[in-house]
């Protein structure tokens, strides 16, 4: 018998092993505390994994596959990957052993080990999901020093011929429509209800609870709003091409104190978990465009398909070109540990206090939202980048490492030192100010500088600039703020300093 493991965020329905039925085959599926504990989770992220999980085995068995499944709570269950594997292949007499390649650095590493030690054949396949092999991007870049994500999203584009008009022509007569996508949005146009699932996970809830799994966030058992299965997961991008699309690119770098999801289709745990395709997503997405031409401009399509067939089979490649040393990188060399404020949002910080509360209740928020007010204060207050990849990981439901940690440590923490970012993206309360609503109702200032109530933002922005001077001085990206930073008047820059000094030490009192 050949017994075939599926990890919990393979849940390809289209999967060529299921084409057809095969009596000689064991699916095997678990839950596990080696994944419920490698870092702390938040509960969603838990309960959403283990519901697909379990609702993907229903599919398998209706579809008249053999499959064996062990709850968290299961008497056989070891909570270890290749104990429960030794385990099944000594029950069922297995002559053969065959997995997914698992998207996970530390995952696959496991499974390449196990593998060696056995006795019988074993065979890895690819998961059918991703546009790219782990290797393409690598092949892309080769010789070159910098990697440029949009010279990669522009093949991309040409390869699956999205959005062209002839092989080297892009529809609408350029390839990137970003400034177009910066707009801050002020109540207008409306914004549409949420789609909402309201599914009771009580159950689930419990199971996790009485086996003493460490968690974080919050949950409510009775109306838990995330897509478990692939009808679930079609459904939200039905509800995104309807209703959200149409001003999609517009505003998806906006912040709203009231509005916690704005156009954003919520479409990204569906993905890493693989019940849905990304070419799907983006030819669902592209042929409603096209229906409607006249009503939706291709700016908010393109921004979205930047995202899908750019960065994120970017991140994946750059993640498979780095690892395992990209887990390591400290180029900036922070040593600080994040605020305690990040578990509670107890700060008198708007921006991060919103930013963080709908992290902990919903999982989840926004590029802008992690990449501008959590991730550019950690930055900013010099945190080591394990601590930010922590909680980045841990916090949303989206996030497994092989799209958490490039996002993280490259993108947002310039850890790396340059090689997904040219620049660090770090800023004062002014940008955030002009994206968000979240300057008005907050306790500083955005307009001043040193005093008591002065944004933080604004003094530990020139603060990092100064500190970081050696890191920066040849960034030609950085060349402007650099410049400004030696023109600073010495009094001003000391007052700056003394006062972005002051929230490092005592992060938690602010």
């Amino acid at each position: 018998m050949i017994l075939r493991l599926v990890l919990g965020d393979q849940l390809n329905h289209h999967h060529s092993w299921y084409k057809e039925t095969n009596g000689n085959v064991l699916y095997f599926m678990a839950e596990m505390r080696q994944e419920t504990d490698y870092t702390t989770h938040h509960i969603q992220k838990v309960i959403a994994f283990f519901q697909s999980m379990r609702n993907f085995t229903i599919w398998l068995r209706y579809k008249d596959c053999n499959v064996t499944y062990f709850e968290l709570d299961h008497k056989d269950n070891a909570q270890d990957l290749v104990l429960n594997l030794k385990k099944i292949i000594r029950k069922n007499s297995i002559t053969k052993f065959e997995y997914q390649l698992p998207d996970e650095y530390r995952l696959d590493k496991q499974l390449k080990d196990f593998c060696e030690t056995l006795e019988i054949e074993s065979q890895s396949f690819d998961t059918e999901h991703f546009l790219t092999s782990r290797t393409d991007l690598a092949n892309f870049f080769k010789g070159k020093k910098q990697f440029t994500m949009e010279y990669f999203y522009r093949y991309m584009r040409k390869r699956y011929d999205v959005m062209m008009i002839t092989d080297k022509d892009p529809e609408g007569g350029k390839w990137n429509f970003d400034q177009s996508n910066r707009k801050k949005w002020n109540g207008t146009p409306p914004i549409p209800k949420e789609l909402k699932f309201q599914k009771d996970v009580s159950t689930l809830l419990k199971l996790v609870k009485d086996c003493e799994v460490k968690t974080m966030g919050n949950v409510d058992p009775e109306n838990f709003n995330w897509p478990t299965t692939r009808e679930e997961g079609l459904s939200v991008l039905d509800y995104f091409c309807k209703h959200l699309l149409i001003h999609f690119g517009d505003y998806q770098d906006a912040m709203h104190t009231d509005e916690k999801f704005l156009f954003h289709s919520r479409l990204s745990f569906a993905m890493n978990a693989k019940l849905l395709h990304p070419k799907e997503v983006i030819e669902t997405v592209i042929g409603y465009w096209r229906e409607r031409q006249d009503e939706i401009d291709i700016s908010q399509v393109e921004g979205f398909v930047r995202q899908i067939l750019g960065w994120r089979e970017y991140m994946r490649g750059i993640y498979w070109m780095k690892m395992p040393e990209y887990k390591q990188v400290n180029h900036l060399n922070n040593k600080n540990a994040l605020p305690d404020f990040y578990w509670t949002a107890n700060t008198k910080m708007n921006c991060l206090n919103q930013s963080i509360k709908q992290s902990m209740d919903d999982a989840y928020a926004h590029h802008i939202q992690r990449l501008m007010i959590t991730g550019n204060y950690a930055l900013l207050t010099q945190t080591h980048p394990d601590e930010v990849d922590k909680w980045y990981l841990g916090v949303y439901i989206d996030a497994i490492e092989w799209v958490e940690i490039t996002n993280t440590r490259g993108m947002s923490q310039f850890a790396d030192g340059g090689i997904v970012a040219t620049k660090p993206y770090v800023s004062s309360g002014s940008y955030i100010n002009k994206m968000s609503t979240y300057c008005k109702g907050c306790f500083y200032k955005v307009s001043k500088k040193t005093e008591q109530d002065a944004c933080p933002f604004n003094s530990l922005y020139w603060n990092f600039l100064d500190e970081k001077r050696e890191y920066f001085k040849n960034n030609q990206r950085m060349s402007i703020m650099m410049n400004l930073l030696d023109k600073m008047d010495v009094e001003k820059l000391e007052a700056l300093k003394t006062r972005a000094n002051a929230i490092i030490e005592n992060p938690n009192d602010y």
